[in-house]
């Protein structure tokens, strides 16, 4: 049977736009074709988890039934009352199934893995807990089985994000671009098309393919003579972290392009990262839905109830304990491996250090010129490859393995 992974080869990018053809027509004309919408992502949804994958597709399932009565029995419930306990108990429900699947590695449940994991779950997770956060906050007033489905589901971001907000999307999702907007979004649509394939099927394939093996296979062999260390760290450092850029970059430029044509204005996940000046800068344009989520819901939420409590009265004290504990999460949420974990602990302590230079030089009024920029630029992006050199896991490899 026909099993199509979300914008895999050029083949599926056809079938998909063929696909949406009914759907782009009727936008034209101020004419939003629900049902035919939902036909559409339920078909591709169904043959992304088709044939070998068919128990991922039971475990969505299992997975949409859990979040959608959470969501609809804690909206119910914040009508009525408002206990912190009941909050997080929505929360951790919210997050039991991803947690379990990422425990389920290192403690040899394949059980559990093969029950409940499913690609993007992680995705699916961060929409339906931030809908929990936003119901208790009252943003979200009341529950519509019915977007809740669409907004969890929605095709082009099932398997990898970008990372929506419920009120954005269904603000959208209700209502029809009028034809300026709606050719303008086309417009931009095309461009993104043609940029993915570029980042993720040129640049992404030859760093991948054509350098990184050979670069990887020098660097085994002479670390081997040399105790675990070589100079062929540096290159690979590089080429690992370019491509997890164009790779990652080149998937999200074809969800956004694929939303545009179903006349969603998805947000955007990288602005030129690797222009940063310092490293919240690098968070402000690095997987951007991803880092705003983690800031919004977690960052935010910590320094809020830390202050609050008064646990701690220095908002510098508190603001640097969020930023390790936020990034921690995050390192995380990726995997329980040592790497993942220190390399949330690299970007917590690196955004501590971070405030302390940018409070610093306000104080003592340092000077600010395209030079100094140009070697924020520099400092930042190397400061960056070093983490990724750390994410990569290719010194677990190098070291223990």
């Amino acid at each position: 049977m026909l099993n199509l992974q979300p914008y895999a080869d050029p083949k599926y990018f056809i079938i998909l736009l063929v696909a949406l053809l009914p759907l782009a027509i009727g936008l034209y004309f101020g004419k939003r074709l629900n049902w035919y919408e939902v036909v559409v992502s339920v078909i591709f949804i169904f043959l992304m988890f088709d044939g070998h994958k068919y128990h991922e597709g039971f475990a969505l399932i299992g997975y949409i039934i859990w979040q959608w009565l959470l969501v609809w029995a804690y909206t119910l419930y914040r009508k009525k009352n408002n206990h912190a306990m009941v909050f997080y108990g929505a929360v951790v429900l919210g997050i039991l199934p991803l947690v379990l699947v990422k425990i389920a590695p290192g403690a040899h449940w394949t059980h559990v893995t093969s029950l409940l994991g499913f690609l993007g779950i992680s995705y699916l997770t961060f929409r339906s807990v931030a809908m929990i956060m936003e119901t208790r906050d009252g943003a979200i007033k009341d529950f519509n089985p019915w977007l809740f489905l669409r907004f969890m589901l929605f095709m082009p971001t099932i398997s990898s994000g970008p990372i929506d907000r419920y009120r954005r999307f269904i603000k959208d999702i209700t209502t029809v671009p009028d034809r300026t907007k709606y050719i303008s979004m086309l417009e931009k649509a095309v461009w993104y098309f043609f940029l993915g394939f570029l980042y993720k099927f040129i640049i992404s394939h030859i760093l991948v393919d054509e350098l990184l093996p050979q670069i990887t296979n020098f660097a085994l062999q002479d670390a081997h003579l040399h105790n675990g260390w070589t100079w062929w760290l540096i290159p690979y450092m590089y080429t690992w972290g370019l491509d997890l850029f164009f790779d990652f970059a080149g998937y999200s430029l074809f969800a956004v392009a694929t939303s545009y044509v179903m006349g969603i204005e998805l947000p955007m996940n990288f602005n030129k990262p690797f222009l940063s000046k310092n490293l919240k800068d690098f968070w402000n344009r690095w997987h951007m839905s991803l880092s705003f989520w983690f800031r919004d819901y977690i960052f935010m939420r910590l320094v809020f109830l830390i202050m609050k409590k008064k646990w701690i009265k220095n908002r510098v004290t508190v603001s640097n304990i969020a930023y390790i504990v936020n990034m921690l999460i995050m390192g995380c949420w990726h995997g329980l491996h040592w790497y993942y974990i220190a390399y949330g602990l690299f970007q917590g302590v690196g955004m501590v250090i971070n405030d302390a230079w940018l409070r610093y030089k306000k104080k003592h009024n340092f000077p600010h010129n395209k030079f100094t920029e140009a070697l924020a630029i520099v400092i930042t992006f190397n400061v960056v490859m070093v983490s990724f050199l750390l994410f990569s896991g290719f010194l677990d490899t190098l070291w223990f393995k």
